[in-house]
């Protein structure tokens, strides 16, 4: 690539072409996961939806169709909160490589009381985490295989405020949901990191990136029907809070930069430019607590236990 290209400012409206590559978004048929899906797809990508609904799969990849001629995308069955089904899911997939996985798929409960997953799992540390977690162990060849693939953990603004406890990763004692659901985003973002640490000593190609969205609403998400409907009253109603926060098609932004700009680097986090919650995408500094080295090994060897993974993930 060029001087020039490199020195280039990064334009979220001009996009580099990523023609020839396949890209897995995973929960990209809602929310952010499909405004990133959408943003992929204007590249020449081949995006592939990883939904376990097949109908609202069906209605998001009409929807990129209708505003990006020419796209390609696809649908990949993916249920990450049944563990035993991903490697049939991968397997599916019938690439002979990844160029990238956006892992952004999540479920988040206001209410209690605590569910479990099939596997008997907290729902939301069990989806958010662990499938992801299992997921990147199935990927981790086809990924290997790509000149230079990305795994792209998308985190939350919320994880900030969270501190893991190795006691209880699961919220068996004490359980909120608001506080486990960023407990599960914190899970999320310290796995990217300390995926980075076992990529680099493994010298691998392969490249871990953390991004989040910042403050993201719907009602100041542009429409996308019947994928996301925001009647003009809601969306005038909310713009004061436009402030500080922003739709979910900017809070894809940050996550779309981490999968294609060719500066970013593994290890790194980037997330919106406005005090981490709305403008466009900058690296931001990682928080200590995300990082720490002691916390992201009790993870990893309770997440390898919990989701009967080997160690070293696939990567050798």
């Amino acid at each position: 690539m060029s001087s020039v290209i490199q020195s280039r400012p990064w334009d979220v409206h001009r996009l580099p072409s990523a023609e020839g590559r396949v890209f897995l978004v995973t929960g990209g048929n809602a929310g952010i996961g499909y405004f990133v899906a959408e943003q992929l797809a204007t590249t020449g990508a081949v995006v592939v939806l990883g939904s376990r609904d097949r109908a609202k799969a069906g209605a998001a990849m009409a929807s990129i169709r209708s505003r990006v001629p020419g796209a390609q995308v696809r649908h990949l069955p993916l249920d990450l909160a049944d563990l035993a089904s991903l490697k049939s899911a991968v397997d599916r997939l019938d690439v002979d490589r990844l160029d990238a996985v956006v892992h952004n798929a999540g479920v988040a409960l206001d209410d209690p009381p605590r569910r479990e997953t099939q596997d008997g799992h907290e729902l939301m540390f069990g989806t958010n985490h662990l499938g992801h977690f299992a997921l990147t162990q199935w990927l981790a060849p086809l990924l290997s295989a790509a000149p230079a693939a990305r795994v792209v953990t998308v985190g939350s603004f919320a994880a900030r405020s969270e501190r893991l406890d190795l006691g209880d990763l699961e919220s068996t004692r004490d359980y909120r949901p608001k506080r486990a659901y960023g407990r599960s985003k914190l899970a999320q973002m310290s796995f990217g990191f300390a995926l980075d640490r076992r990529l680099r000593a493994a010298d691998s190609t392969v490249l871990s990136v953390v991004a989040h969205p910042g403050g993201a609403l719907d009602s100041l998400t542009p429409s996308r029907p019947p994928v996301c409907v925001t009647t003009p009253g809601r969306r005038l109603s909310s713009l004061p809070a436009a402030l500080l926060v922003q739709g979910k098609e900017a809070g894809a932004w940050p996550v779309v930069r981490a999968v294609l700009d060719a500066r970013v680097r593994g290890g790194q986090l980037w997330g919106p430019r406005v005090f981490g919650l709305r403008g466009m995408p900058r690296r931001e500094p990682v928080p200590a607590h995300m990082a720490d080295p002691v916390t992201a090994a009790g993870l990893w060897a309770a997440s390898c236990a919990a989701a009967g993974a080997e160690p070293h993930l696939g990567f050798r």
